[in-house]
């Protein structure tokens, strides 16, 4: 399977230093904290959602704390390098994709597989669930401060997906690879890539498709790279969804004086949880109207009677994950059910 992954070596001196102001007292010294990410400042989340966040953190911190935000991979790095650059001290904070690295967070992916999330909300909330019982091993290398989902991908592309058989053939841009097993069983090319790559992928005729959420696609521009935004009817309006991680390194955090810890829980875990899902929900509408703005672009919904083909067409993928579940001495068929069951109970 075709990866495109840019896995570049880190260029001597292009990654700040990986301490955090911890000399001297605490009393005296503000702790800086750098939250490195891979998204432009004027992507939806981080203008609704993480700046937001730091901003609260921060107050509440009363010059004692000081979370600052360094987006695009201004450190230095390519997105797949987030997860270690956080495990390794490199940063302290990272809001990235654990799909970005392919079959390192297995587990997580049952969130992942075609037809299981509903919306950003109740996947989200199932996620906290499914984390305190499955994900502990698995982010052993973290504090973890939030799992959550976006709302979903949808199908953009160049000509119109009205069928599922319309999908055959296409070169589609994915971020995880659940979604490139089910695309790959389906007769399309599944191609692997970080999201900053999306407008060169599609400008250099690498893909045709892009999985994408309506709310990150502004920030790239989508509605000027294709015309064609294809979403599915019924209660699963979206194939798949992506896991993200908010991580911090857990030297970082078991530095922090006690009452530094307490803001940092406080504003984490299920405390965020709620808000990261209805803050996904509420910024796909205007992003949509934006693509709706450009004259020519279409919005097509995929008649009930041709969803059921592409849920029906979703089993391998999901055999395929729970065999590598059993092969880990896991039982994969029961974790997807209660994955499944997780998001169906939080569904409204």
């Amino acid at each position: 399977m075709l990866r495109r992954f840019r896995m570049a070596a880190f260029v001597a001196g292009a990654v700040v230093a990986a301490t955090t102001a911890f000399a001297g007292p605490a009393h005296s010294q503000q702790i800086e904290l750098k939250f490195h990410t891979l998204i432009p400042p004027v992507a939806n989340p981080i203008k609704t959602m993480w700046q937001p966040w730091v901003d609260r953190v921060n107050k509440a911190a009363a010059g004692k704390m000081k979370i600052t935000i360094y987006p695009s991979m201004q450190l230095g790095g390519a997105p797949p390098q987030l997860v270690d650059q956080v495990k390794d001290g490199v940063v302290d904070l990272v809001w990235t994709l654990p799909g970005y690295t392919p079959g390192r967070f297995p587990v997580s992916e049952a969130f992942e597989l075609p037809f299981v999330h509903t919306n950003p909300v109740a996947t989200t909330l199932a996620l906290q669930e499914f984390q305190k019982k499955y994900l502990g091993e698995e982010f052993k290398d973290y504090k973890v401060l939030l799992l959550h989902v976006h709302a979903g991908s949808l199908i953009m592309s160049k000509k119109p997906i009205t069928k599922f058989g319309d999908m055959k053939g296409l070169s589609i841009r994915t971020a995880t690879r659940t979604m490139s097993w089910y695309l790959d069983s389906i007769g399309a090319q599944p191609i692997d890539a970080p999201v900053p790559e999306v407008v060169q992928m599609i400008a250099r005729g690498v893909v045709s498709a892009l999985a994408l959420p309506y709310e990150i696609a502004p920030a790239f521009k989508v509605q000027d790279l294709v015309n064609h935004f294809s979403e599915l009817e019924g209660r699963q309006p979206r194939i798949n969804t992506s896991v993200f991680a908010l991580l911090m390194n857990p030297n970082a955090y078991a530095k922090l004086p006690p009452d530094m810890k307490k803001i940092i829980d406080d504003h984490s875990g299920g405390n965020l949880a709620r808000e990261a899902g209805e803050n996904w929900a509420r910024i796909e509408g205007p992003a949509k109207k934006l693509m709706a703005s450009k004259p020519g672009n279409q919005f097509h919904v995929i008649p009930a009677a041709e969803v059921a083909k592409f849920v029906e067409a979703s089993r391998p993928a999901k055999d395929r994950w729970i065999a590598e579940m059993n092969k880990r001495g896991l039982n994969g068929t029961a974790m997807l059910k209660e994955a499944e069951e997780l998001v169906a109970k939080h569904t409204r």
